[in-house]
């Protein structure tokens, strides 16, 4: 199966910024980044993080980069100052770097592009791919999954070890995404059991409690699984 409408060495543009988008977003932005993001130089440390991310994934098209860093700081300088933070938030915004990102490599002429980007091989394309797929399934669902469950913290959630959760949470959809791309899905199934066993102590005496770890549960795998499909579903549509 092919893409027809989009030239493939503009798919594997995309890929290539999009992984660094995701890169600068969920690795390299660091939860104190995230939590003083409103102080100026915290914002143009992560303009530069997606400036040189960009810069590099791109072959070093360094008008393409700073175009997409700039809208990056005003993506979420917007953000900030105007959105609560809300599962919709994080969507909205998440899909408005994809947007632009889309947008630049179909509408920006080639004079900006074809200079610097160089054609990579299927080996390299799907690494990133992969990699995007990761990141998405494991970091960004953490932050999807964080904020749906944030209404029920006060009343649920569970004690446990500081961050102990969000590692659980790391973990399973990174066994999940594995899981998937080896093409062994079955797997997940005892991934649920295990959880369930796991669990079943302490949610058994606590009627919010179960209901919050099944809440989480589901809209984690979920997430994850819906990642890794897209994932396959892409490389599969590139022909990889």
């Amino acid at each position: 199966m092919s893409l027809p409408v989009i030239p493939l060495l503009t798919i594997e543009l995309l890929i290539a910024l999009v992984t660094a988008h995701l890169l600068a977003d969920f690795v390299f932005q660091t939860t104190y980044m995230v939590l003083n993001k409103q102080r100026p130089w915290i914002m143009l440390m992560h303009g530069a993080h997606a400036f040189a991310l960009t810069a590099l994934f791109s072959g070093g098209a360094m008008l393409l980069s700073l175009g997409i860093a700039l809208s990056h700081i005003a993506i979420d300088t917007i953000k900030i100052k105007f959105a609560p933070d809300t599962l919709r938030t994080y969507l909205v915004d998440q899909g408005a770097h994809l947007l632009i990102l889309f947008l630049a490599v179909v509408w920006l002429p080639a004079w900006v592009i074809d200079p610097w980007w160089p054609p990579l091989s299927t080996d390299m394309i799907q690494i990133a791919l992969v990699l995007s797929g990761f990141i998405s399934a494991t970091m960004a669902g953490g932050v999807a999954v964080g904020h749906l469950m944030s209404r029920y913290k006060s009343d649920a959630q569970p004690e446990g070890l500081e961050h102990a959760g969000r590692m659980i949470g790391l973990m399973e959809r990174g066994l999940i995404f594995l899981m998937v791309m080896i093409g062994e899905p079955s797997g997940i199934g005892f991934l649920i059991a295990a959880k369930s066993i796991l669990r079943f102590d302490t949610v058994a005496r606590d009627q919010k409690m179960s209901e919050y770890v099944i809440i989480g549960t589901l809209a984690s795998f979920g997430w994850a699984l819906a990642a890794s499909f897209a994932t396959i579903a892409t490389m599969r549509a590139l022909g990889y």
